[in-house]
């Protein structure tokens, strides 16, 4: 099992890769997506996603996403993800397992949501910096003139508006923008950028 050191308080994604045995795709993939479903309900998940194989004999790739480490360990140690394994039939084994904490997560996916290994974690720092700084310095100039309101609430309020600015539109343009820098080609990720 493959872990990174896990950032305090930051979000846990989880990557299992399990190779399962030929003619049992179907079974497989509804009790993925069993589970799958399990985990998405549970308190704390932000997603979860299900790869199949690119040819045949491959593993299959699950990914869970949660919002915390807190949340993470609730989920492996939940009765609703015992149950399910409960239910497996047995025809597939977990191959690869990889814990990413914090940032390492975004940076850890194709476009398309394949997997491959992230960049450092000063790679990731620099990548970061570029999509928030436009950001922070548009809310300087544009949003807090308009904010009449004490410093700290100010904060508060543009905060969350950075943060999902930051998540959903400046780092994946960013990622892409700088994707052969963050991705140098090489070995098995080449085959995935």
């Amino acid at each position: 099992m493959e872990t990174s050191e896990p950032a305090a308080g930051g979000e846990v994604t989880l990557f299992v890769a399990r190779s399962v045995d030929r003619g049992h795709e179907e079974d497989f993939e509804r009790w993925a997506r069993g589970i799958l479903g399990a985990a998405a309900a549970h308190p704390g998940n932000l997603g979860t996603g299900l790869l199949r194989p690119s040819a045949p004999g491959e593993p299959w790739h699950l990914l869970l996403h949660f919002r915390d480490a807190e949340a993470f360990k609730a989920w492996q140690e939940s009765p609703e993800r015992a149950a399910c394994f409960a239910r497996a039939t047995g025809h597939h084994v977990e191959v690869r397992r990889r814990e990413l904490h914090g940032m390492e997560g975004w940076f850890a996916t194709t476009p398309t949501g394949a997997h491959r290994t992230p960049p450092p974690r000063w790679k990731m720092a620099v990548a970061s910096t570029v999509a928030i700084a436009p950001l922070t310095v548009s809310a300087s100039l544009w949003l807090n003139p308009h904010l009449v309101m004490p410093a700290a609430v100010r904060s508060l309020v543009l905060a969350p508006v950075i943060s999902t600015l930051m998540t959903y539109v400046a780092l994946p343009a960013v990622t892409r923008a700088m994707r052969r820098w963050l991705f140098p080609r090489r070995g098995a990720d080449a085959e995935l950028s």
